[in-house]
């Protein structure tokens, strides 16, 4: 709970009281979807393209939220407003409070920096090109077994979300671990101004919405914001092999480096168990994951942890967030990775290279655009074409108009002999093709851009696991009259 009255919520977010309400305390959250508004909870209501959600600040009230937070005109209209259909009117006593604010995304920004000096917790902001989640999800675990730990929940890491997810954290809270995405020039720079972490993490950089910045030294300059809004004396933690952020570093900071030759770096690497070098001293772990990229990842968070004094136990258990590298065993002994949440030229290497080192008969990927790449997207993915043929990929089926470029990769070259390639237009054709191709003890890897929907196909393997109560997946036909793919030998 967020345990400050009306009066105080309304001058920190230095908004209009219209009508302090009833409630005792503070709201238990803040929300910005009137259909989720809860006894309790600040309604938000955001300006959008398409619609003001402080046009629905009614709905939250009667929903019983503590209170709105809208534009002047929706909160003003609120003392006039005739009862909802099928609702009894509001009586003064019991209605929530009602702010004003004319911007109020800023108001929700304002809130969430005032809230986080108020928790007095140690704030850790973590961005990069690929892997920031993950790192955010291991680091959460690290600091959990000692401190009183909040995350940024699944994917609030925007200007809205990151400051929902500030405000989520209950009075008490010792770390705070938020996650900053990045679109654009300026972004970064934003969250960190909300945020004002003790401890910034930079995991990597790499070309990601090359169509909006246009090279890897504008990415790197985009993620270096983070360094740029750290007050003099904090940490930032940084990959000890990426020259492009060095010029951005600061002789004010505390600079904590990891990778191969870090400040911090694996030492070794055992089945079951690790250990990790942070300067003299060597830390043995045992994590519960082995992927190389999330060993790397892992070596980011033991770094900010330790810039907060925390050494890791040696059990490290990790709760990865939703659609990354979650592994399901269906019926056949195939194993489907679900990694379909987002992809970029270095995520779906680190996805590959997974699925090279993990899979224990044919290797299957079914790999989707990677959006948001710039004049060079054809480039990117017939280089992604060649990595899962170098890696020994046995079959690939590519999902969407740029993923048809991954096989010219794919048939070019003799190093491996690959069973072929189908390309298909979009996720439903994928779908459907998939159970027709598996066999017996597959690894299937599914990763693809966001906007190419591949949890559909993840979503379908699961159900035919459902609907065949453990009978058999492979060879199942495509549905009759359809034909949902060209296959091409490799």
């Amino acid at each position: 709970m967020i345990d400050w009255d009306t009066a105080r919520l309304a001058e920190v977010a230095r908004a209009r009281l219209l009508s302090a309400g009833a409630a005792a305390g503070g709201p238990a959250r803040a929300v910005i979807d009137s259909r989720q508004a809860q006894p309790g909870d600040l309604f938000v209501g955001l300006p959008g393209e398409r619609e003001d959600g402080g046009a629905y600040a009614a709905q939250a009230l009667q929903a019983g939220a503590w209170g709105v937070l809208v534009a002047p005109e929706h909160a003003e209209s609120l003392a006039d407003a005739e009862p909802l259909a099928d609702s009894e009117p509001f009586a003064d006593a019991e209605r929530g409070a009602v702010l004003a604010h004319p911007d109020p995304l800023v108001a929700l920004q304002t809130l969430a920096n005032a809230w986080r000096h108020e928790l007095g917790a140690k704030v850790v902001a973590i961005t990069g090109s690929t892997g920031k989640t993950s790192t955010k999800d291991i680091l959460a675990a690290v600091l959990g077994a000692r401190l009183r730990t909040v995350a940024s929940p699944q994917n609030l890491n925007t200007e809205i979300g990151l400051p929902l997810a500030v405000l989520a954290a209950p009075p008490g809270t010792e770390a705070l671990v938020l996650e900053l995405a990045m679109r654009g020039p300026g972004q970064i720079a934003q969250l960190t101004a909300i945020a004002q972490p003790d401890v910034g993490v930079i995991v990597n950089v790499g070309p990601v919405h090359l169509e909006l910045l246009g090279s890897l030294e504008a990415v790197a300059a985009a993620k270096a914001e983070l360094m740029a809004g750290l007050r003099a004396g904090s940490t930032v933690v940084l990959p000890h092999d990426e020259p492009l952020l060095d010029p951005f570093r600061r002789q004010d900071l505390r600079t904590l480096t990891f990778g191969e030759e870090g400040d911090v770096r694996l030492l070794s690497d055992e089945p079951g168990e690790i250990v990790v070098g942070v300067g003299s001293e060597r830390i043995a772990l045992r994590p519960s994951f082995a992927q190389s990229h999330n060993l790397r990842n892992l070596l980011a968070a033991v770094a900010a942890a330790r810039a907060l004094g925390v050494t890791p136990e040696e059990r490290l258990e990790v709760a990865f967030s939703a659609l990354r590298g979650e592994r399901h065993v269906l019926p056949d002994e195939i194993v489907l990775i679900d990694d379909c949440y987002n992809a970029n030229p270095m995520s779906m290497r680190a996805a590959l290279d997974d699925l090279a080192a993990s899979a224990p008969a044919r290797r299957v990927a079914v790999l989707g655009d990677m959006l948001e790449l710039g004049s060079q997207e054809r480039d990117f993915h017939r280089e992604v074409g060649r990595c899962a043929r170098e890696l020994g990929v046995d079959l690939l089926v590519a999902v969407g108009p740029l993923a048809a470029a991954m096989g010219e990769g794919f048939q070019s070259g003799e190093i491996h002999r690959a069973e072929g390639i189908h390309r298909v237009p979009d996720a439903q054709a994928a779908a459907e093709l998939l159970p027709t191709l598996l066999r017996p003890r597959d690894t299937v890897l599914v990763k693809g851009s966001r906007g190419v929907g591949l949890e559909r196909v993840a979503r379908s393997l699961l159900a035919e696991q459902a609907v065949s109560g453990g009978q058999p997946l492979s060879g199942r036909q495509p549905t009759p009259g359809r034909q949902p793919s060209r296959r091409e030998e490799g």
